[in-house]
């Protein structure tokens, strides 16, 4: 772990033994800025291409047509929606936006039952319902934005209780839970149509405690703007610039992708260690922003908006000028960090635009990985279609989805990461 090492020197000692033994020297530099470490990458990754990871398929769970039990109505696999967790004896916990519920499978991915379901009522789950996560004692918190409320369960079904979520407080649209059981979310204060608009444009990143108080502010952040109400219509800006971050370890991995630089910070909110990497800024192409129109104009005709209603939504359609350095960031317990390249739908063959969306797919299926140094190791490939949640050890919980947009939850496993 980061905080393990003994700063500047450790890092030095671990760049040069690579230097000496038989893999090829990495071509960065460690330095030191007030207090911080600032790693600069080199374009090359410091894998040879033997020892490159790679990703198995261990566990599939679902099914097109069978038994009700493993189809999936809607899991919400946007980038950084908690749509899956895993239990310390390692069930599944998949949550079903469209049925308003939480499918626990085995470890194996046996069905073993069904949890809440919609309503208002006690244990129920209301529409719009966005994450699950699991706390200390395998306690499952799910954030049921439709009844503005927490709702606590336990692995065997269990409604412990709900607490109130205020959306005066800030929409908690992103959560994460730590290897010790804790619960973090993001709280993003929004101005709806006839409200006045939030006093700033920070988001709190805080501890939420399961009896329903915000615990430790750990980081603020700039909200992101990808999606807004700001002139009382929704607006959507393609590529703008957005704040991401997870748990790494012991530790928060931090950026605004307008830049390839991703901050280690500690959760009192001191930045320690800072990873640079090469980034060239592409304009963002007319080509490109055709095909998200098309798109999404395809998107919204196949749901029945109207065409008056599609042309509205179209007047809120904007782009940057250049394209974000990355999609999202991840990272696994062990300190690795994981950074998703983007990928531009006009460079996509026309079999793999049609089965595109505009929301889920903007990330590719390359992943730049840096060891726990901040050192760029080199690149691992997800399957196609698939939206990783959960990275555990040597396994990363997903979703994936087929040519018919078919969901299921795949756990891979990481071939060739040590420990």
């Amino acid at each position: 772990m980061l905080s393990r090492l003994s700063g500047l020197a450790a890092a030095a000692c671990a760049v040069l033994a690579c230097a000496s033994d038989s893999t090829t020297a990495w071509q960065g530099s460690i330095s030191d800025s007030a207090g911080v470490t600032i790693v600069q990458n080199p374009t090359q990754p410091l894998w040879r291409p033997d020892e490159t990871w790679t990703l198995t398929e261990e566990l599939r769970i679902g099914t097109a047509e069978g038994e009700p039990e493993y189809q999936f109505g809607q899991i919400p696999a946007s980038p950084g929606v908690a749509a899956l967790a895993v239990g310390s004896d390692g069930r599944i916990v998949v949550l079903d936006q469209q049925a308003q519920h939480l499918k626990v499978f085995g470890p194996q991915g046996a069905y073993e039952r069904t949890i809440g379901g919609p309503g208002g009522g006690p244990g129920e789950i209301g529409p719009g319902v966005s994450a699950v996560v699991v706390s200390t004692g395998d306690t499952l918190l799910v954030s049921d934005i439709g009844n503005q409320r927490a709702n606590l369960y336990t692995l065997d079904g269990t409604y412990v209780r709900s607490f109130p979520l205020s959306f005066a407080d800030g929409i908690p649209f992103r959560w994460e839970s730590s290897e010790d059981g804790r619960i973090v979310a993001q709280l993003r204060r929004i101005a709806f149509p006839g409200s006045t608009a939030p006093p700033d444009s920070m988001d709190v990143i805080a501890v939420r405690n399961l009896d329903g108080s915000v615990g430790d502010t750990l980081m603020l952040v700039p909200s992101g703007k990808t999606f807004s109400f700001a002139s009382g219509a929704p607006e959507f800006n393609f590529f703008s610039a957005e704040p991401s971050w997870t748990l790494a370890g012991d530790r928060i991995a931090y950026g605004v992708n307008s830049e390839y630089r991703i901050g280690l910070y500690t959760t009192g909110g001191r930045l320690e260690r800072v990873l640079l990497r090469p980034f060239e800024r592409d304009p963002v192409a007319s080509d490109d922003q055709d095909a998200i129109k098309d798109l999404l104009g395809t998107a919204w005709r196949d749901a029945g908006v109207p065409p008056q209603q599609i042309d509205q939504l179209m007047q809120g359609v904007h782009f940057a000028e250049t394209y974000p350095a990355y999609a999202q960031i991840k990272a696994t317990p062990d300190g690795t960090v994981w950074v998703q390249r983007l990928q531009a739908p006009s460079k996509l063959t026309p079999e793999e635009r049609e089965g595109f969306n505009p929301v889920f797919d903007l990330g590719s299926r390359e992943w730049d990985v840096f060891d726990e140094e901040g050192r760029y190791l080199g690149v691992v490939t997800t399957p196609p279609r698939f939206m990783p949640v959960c990275m555990l050890g040597h396994a990363i919980y997903g979703v994936q989805r087929d040519e018919l947009d078919v969901q299921y939850v795949v756990k891979l496993t990481i071939d060739g990461l040590g420990g």
